[in-house]
């Protein structure tokens, strides 16, 4: 049910991924009803408005008015079409509609009740649009993507109907929907707004909390594996450090190998461990309580108007603002890619102390038997630090660029789009990296013997060999790497262990 003021990261999923149908909130219809209103009385008495009576942009002086206005929005959406490169994936685009639908039932737009409601129809019959993921500053908003989405609303453009590309008039048409003809304010209404970036960014940082989670599930693992020192991950370390992630991070590891025979205690085989092991908790935990922040940024969004101009039939006011400037989404998502970047970092090299003979606390060279004929797990290292590497230079923040444009006129822009597109690349690199670790770490259970285990990892190691099997002799890994990635991110692992132990 939608009313403007309470998605959360799991309804965007729902919609996007799951195709959960939505519907809008009377109350909110209202809203929608009464800011139109007041616009058409604005009309009536030829108030000069941006956006009503006025250009765009650098042409927001050159007043326009009667029928050309109406044109002014057909032609705002077939020239700012403008994206560049391979489509959004469906679920990104689904994202996409369910939050601008959700913007415009906040009552701040001045669009007709029943655009709102057609675009409602067409995510609930599946005409998704095709929409180019680049070409977008971050402000005046998601321009370009938005444009892509309006254009199958007023029957063109492209979409994807039933798992088909075609035209976007036949995909409405196929979906037994007719095209809107826009009115005054409509054009602007449904395309100035951050719903591009914040949808990637939704989805990616869904996807990263998932990750976190993973990513104390593998390092618990590579821990036994290594018959690493329990002492670092006791309550007292973690309390007068008093970080939540932390405490969380170091909690799942201790409940994950709870009743384990493999870790040791301190001074058992060695005092310490390198850091990669011992400061897993520290690590995992800043990026989980980055992630805290990353997704109330994000919710935050979803639920905001974020149009130009703003209006407010109760106050008798049209204002124009700048809510559509992504910069705090643009923030977000650098700090998402930063946060699931490290997350990947510190898990390539406890994959290296896995194989590397010279770290593996007496495993067989690379995990394999028949070293020297057998490579084992050797080039798995390197295909992981190719990722890690990759993903250190998409890290760098989009936001600290701006490029100025519309004659100078939008002097400073976000690049939130392009933050947002990287840290989704980054978070699925990411998930590549653990599923690497996770089957080291299978692999090298297998010869300390699985059934020493602790609880937790126990299970997660069955679970890893039902996907793939011990590597008795060299094969071609590509395969294994992307179903183990596949099943971790379509598994939320925190609901999936919930019989077994209890991880945050």
């Amino acid at each position: 049910m939608l009313n403007g003021r309470s998605l959360t990261l799991e309804h965007v999923v729902r919609v996007a991924r799951d195709f959960a149908k939505v519907d809008i909130d009377a109350d909110s219809l209202g809203r929608v009803k009464r800011s139109r209103e007041y616009v058409e009385k604005l009309l009536q008495e030829k108030k000069v408005v941006y956006g009503l009576t006025t250009g765009f942009g650098k042409f927001s002086d050159t007043y326009i008015d009667g029928e050309d206005a109406k044109q002014l929005q057909l032609n705002l959406i077939r020239s700012h079409a403008c994206g560049i490169g391979e489509p959004f994936s469906p679920e990104v685009v689904r994202a996409i509609m369910l939050l601008r639908i959700n913007a415009l039932l906040l009552g701040y737009s001045g669009i007709r009740p029943e655009v709102v409601k057609r675009m409602a129809e067409m995510l609930n019959r599946g005409v998704t649009p095709v929409i180019p993921e680049k070409g977008s500053l971050g402000a005046s908003g998601d321009l370009a993507p938005l444009s892509h989405l309006a254009l199958v609303l007023i029957g063109e453009g492209e979409a994807y109907y039933e798992g088909q590309r075609m035209p976007g008039g036949q995909a409405m048409a196929l979906a037994g929907l007719k095209p809107v003809t826009l009115e005054e304010k409509e054009g602007l209404a449904l395309i100035n707004g951050t719903q591009a970036m914040t949808a990637v960014g939704a989805i990616a940082c869904y996807d990263a909390i998932n990750l976190a989670r993973w990513a104390d599930c593998t390092a618990a693992l590579t821990a036994e594996s290594l018959r690493s020192v329990k002492d670092a991950f006791d309550p007292l370390t973690h309390i007068i450090r008093p970080h939540p992630g932390q405490a969380a991070s170091a909690g799942n590891i201790r409940k994950l190998t709870e009743g384990s025979g493999l870790l040791t205690a301190q001074g058992e085989l060695r005092v310490q461990d390198a850091y990669s092991i011992r400061c897993a908790p520290q690590v995992h935990g800043a990026s989980r309580d980055a992630l805290t922040y990353v997704r109330e940024k994000i919710e935050i969004e979803m639920n905001a108007a974020t149009d130009n101009p703003l209006i407010f039939p109760d106050e008798d006011r049209v204002i124009s603002g700048g809510n559509f400037h992504g910069q705090p989404i643009a923030l977000a998502v650098d700090h998402l890619s930063i946060l699931s970047s490290e997350l990947a970092n510190i898990a390539e090299r406890r994959i290296e102390r896995l194989v590397n003979p010279h770290l593996n606390e007496g495993l067989p060279p690379f995990l394999t038997r028949n070293g020297g004929v057998q490579s084992g797990f050797m080039i798995a290292q390197y295909a992981a630090a190719a990722v890690v590497s990759e993903n250190k230079s998409l890290a760098h923040p989009a936001s600290v660029d701006s490029i100025p444009s519309s004659g100078n006129q939008e002097d400073h822009v976000s690049m939130g789009t392009i933050g947002a597109r990287k840290a989704m690349l980054i978070v699925n690199n990411a998930y590549s990296v653990l599923a690497i670790e996770l089957l080291c770490g299978a692999q090298a259970a297998d010869y300390r013997g699985p059934e020493k285990l602790g609880r937790g990892t126990k299970w997660l190691y069955e679970r890893c060999r039902e996907q793939a099997g011990f590597v008795d002799e060299d094969r071609a890994l590509s395969d294994d790497f992307r179903t183990i990635a596949d099943w971790m991110k379509q598994t939320d692992v925190q609901a999936a262990l919930s019989g077994i132990t209890d991880i945050q």
